[in-house]
């Protein structure tokens, strides 16, 4: 299994999203003696390859020099191997930063919210062209990009504008509902109740199987395979704690981006190379070790504990006032899509046959054949 390191070269960013919590102008930065200390405490610190995403805040903040030497040092440290990612709004990229990042393969994502229009209304005047400027110099490079769509209380009544917007354009896409946070109350009003995220999940997956030759839903393929194989392979809905760990501008060892600045949660620092047992010690896995008990024993009785462990933590301390006996608020809407996938499952798996053991499976969806849910958990 791959270990996931997020690197959080600053929370400053230059856009001012209305809903958006996980940014903090004014933030420190990264410099590159931080990245050789990471190198230097993963040198013996996990036996599986590792994943690097630069996530924000906005991380192209750091700049060209910053990726010239941090790439380079993440790729050849003294580990099985190392893939990379980067979440960004793109409106710092030029030619020779997509450039390099084509040279390391790093995989590119990036938030769109749909239509110009409505876009611009929940992100800001101007964001979208400045990030679609971007998108088309990464494509330009052939750099992959993919995008973070984020549906809001007000954005929830035009899915279909959404979903078309994406599905025309070819564009593939990963759902994010807005949501409360620890840090800030401006995107309350914004937030999605777990009732109307649970029932716009299921309104775009029946279009996503009307158009499964046109888009890629992240979301949809990863829920459809954790039904299947009894396991959650979506980061909100498996158990990160100890696969994930995130590393602020300064060093700060957190067990993922969205605690990144948040004192009470900081694990270890880099700059010590701590042991995996060493960061078991910090308060801030034990109260993480809580929510897991507590997880334990509250949805053992329900059907799809297995494929959900209760949510994300964050979501779950956050609306219970920093208690980690909680589970994520957003429950309600898990178990809508859940179930919504296990009786199409159901009812697909009584019409049609499945390959049994040993069969090959179908690498892609025929495009004269209405796909089902079985499509998706079959699909590669």
């Amino acid at each position: 299994m791959t270990f996931h390191v997020m690197l959080i070269p600053t929370l400053d960013c230059p856009s001012n999203c209305s809903y958006c919590w996980g940014s903090k102008k004014g933030s420190g930065m990264m410099n590159i003696q931080i990245i050789e200390d990471v190198v230097k405490w993963l040198k013996n610190f996990r036996e599986e390859p590792i994943h690097f995403t630069f996530h924000g805040g906005e991380p192209l903040l750091a700049g060209i020099d910053f990726y010239k030497k941090a790439l380079p040092l993440l790729k050849n440290g003294e580990y099985q191997g190392a893939g990379f990612s980067l979440q960004s709004n793109l409106w710092l990229i030029d030619d020779e930063m997509a450039q390099l990042f084509h040279d390391y393969g790093v995989a590119v994502s990036t938030s769109i919210d749909g239509p110009q229009e409505l876009n611009d209304y929940q992100r800001g005047e101007g964001y979208f062209e400045k990030t679609m400027r971007g998108y088309e110099i990464a494509k330009a490079h052939d750099v992959r990009v993919s995008f973070i769509c984020t549906f809001t209380s007000y954005s929830k009544d035009y899915y279909d504008d959404v979903y078309n917007f994406f599905a025309d354009h070819g564009y593939n896409i990963k759902l994010h509902a807005a949501l409360p946070s620890m840090r800030d109350d401006n995107a309350d009003s914004w937030a999605l109740e777990p009732e109307e995220h649970g029932d716009l999940l299921i309104k775009l997956l029946d279009k996503y199987l009307e158009n499964l030759d046109k888009i890629e839903i992240k979301d949809f393929d990863h829920l459809c395979k954790s039904v299947f194989i009894r396991r959650g392979t979506l980061c909100t809905l498996a158990d990160c704690m100890g696969g994930t760990f995130a590393v602020g501008y300064d060093g700060n060892i957190y067990p993922c981006y969205r605690f990144v600045g948040m004192d009470e949660y900081i694990m270890g620092n880099v700059k010590d190379h701590p042991s995996m047992e060493d960061l078991m010690e910090s308060p801030a896995w034990e109260m993480l070790q809580k929510f897991k008990k507590f997880v334990d024993e509250d949805c053992k009785k329900c059907n799809y504990i297995k494929f959900c462990r209760g949510g994300c933590p964050y979501n779950a301390i956050n609306a219970n006032e920093g208690s980690p006996e909680a589970v994520d608020p957003h429950c309600a809407a898990y178990k809508m899509i859940f179930k919504d996938i296990t009786d199409r499952a159901n009812k697909d798996f009584l019409n049609s046959s499945i390959p049994m053991p040993g069969m090959s499976l179908p690498k892609k969806v025929d495009k004269n054949k209405k796909a089902s849910i079985m499509d998706l958990m079959l699909k590669r």
